[in-house]
């Protein structure tokens, strides 16, 4: 080989392991945009940024706001990425063409009933309500443990039930409509008349019913999944899944329409449904996977999937505005 040919071979090489040194460093400088309603948001953002080199600015909002600023916005994008929230607000969404059609490699070990048809979002999972009970308060008074949603509507419950807006929160949004389908629309506005007068106030966010009843301001917090962060802390609480129905949802991921950093956010969604992703979902905040090769978590093995209330996800996100409107007619205060 003449000279020439090996020095320009010899500059090839050089500017190969430059680009090869390089590309980690673009992925660093990556940055992603999310809003997000999920507990372990930190531990869940920087281990997906540990992953991959992208790193997460994240905003904390309820589905039924972010749908509500996205509306008033006309389109214009908060964020790259919605991770996490009421399956209503984001069904709506995608009614409104303010979502970006992707569908993950991932989302083939998805059931079909957990993600949309046309890859608008795709559950990560499975948000089951249940009470979280202030156990201290309950023997202090001497009442006995509630165990269906019957009894949170019982005179010793006056003032002590913790719920948030239907109208912000999709975690209430569900507890309305999911009640409403297994009672019907009559008995079921009935029951929540009675309901209403035990709750002295509606919380913004669905996470603030737990923390009130774990911290002793109210004896039960209507809440999404279990909470180890709080039992870590000491509360004296406790978990009870109502024998009378367990509304649920899936809890879905996806990019918003006109996002900035499109690719970025493919990375994340394809992340959150790998089976490495949601096998670290579930040992940071316990929830269903959405993965038909993740088993549940240890804390919800004795949690009878039976008693989960029928749905019709697509029927609740198109009559989501009728109901919530009704809900702040009847109880808004």
């Amino acid at each position: 080989m003449k000279s020439g040919s090996i020095a320009k071979l010899l500059a090839i090489l050089f500017a190969a392991a430059i680009f090869l040194q390089a590309a980690p460093l673009l992925a660093a400088d990556q940055e992603l945009n999310v809003i997000a309603a999920y507990n372990a948001k930190d531990d869940i953002f920087n281990k997906f940024s540990e992953d991959t080199g992208i790193k997460v600015n994240m905003l904390d909002m309820s589905s039924g706001e972010v749908l509500a600023r996205m509306r008033a916005e006309k389109g214009r994008p908060l964020a790259d990425v919605w991770f996490g929230g009421g399956v209503d607000a984001f069904i709506a969404a995608k009614n409104d063409g303010l979502l970006e059609q992707y569908s993950s490699p991932q989302a083939e070990y998805i059931l079909d009933k957990y993600k949309d048809p046309d890859g608008y979002w795709t559950g990560i999972s499975l948000v089951t309500v249940d009470f979280v009970v202030n156990k201290g308060v309950l023997e202090e008074k001497g009442i006995p443990v509630p165990e269906t949603w019957q009894a949170l509507t019982g005179p010793d419950f006056k003032g002590e039930i913790s719920m948030s807006n239907p109208s912000i929160s999709g975690t209430a949004y569900f507890i309305l409509y999911s009640l409403l389908s297994a009672k019907g629309m009559d008995d079921g506005w009935d029951f929540f008349a009675k309901l209403d007068a035990n709750i002295p106030f509606y919380a913004k966010r669905g996470s603030e019913p737990p923390q009130r009843a774990a911290m002793g301001e109210a004896i039960v917090g209507l809440a999404p999944g279990v909470w180890p962060e709080l039992q870590a802390q000491g509360y004296p609480i406790t978990y009870v899944y109502p024998k009378d129905g367990i509304p649920w949802w899936p809890a879905p991921v996806a990019i918003f329409k006109d996002a900035k950093n499109l690719d970025a956010a493919k990375a994340l969604v394809d992340w959150a449904l790998s089976k490495e992703g949601q096998e670290y979902l579930k040992s940071k905040d316990p929830r269903f996977p959405t993965r038909n090769d993740v088993a549940p978590p240890e804390e919800l093995k004795d949690v009878d999937t039976s008693n989960f209330i029928p749905m019709d996800f697509v029927k609740a996100g198109a009559e989501r505005a009728e109901v919530v409107k009704k809900w702040q007619e009847k109880f808004s205060k």
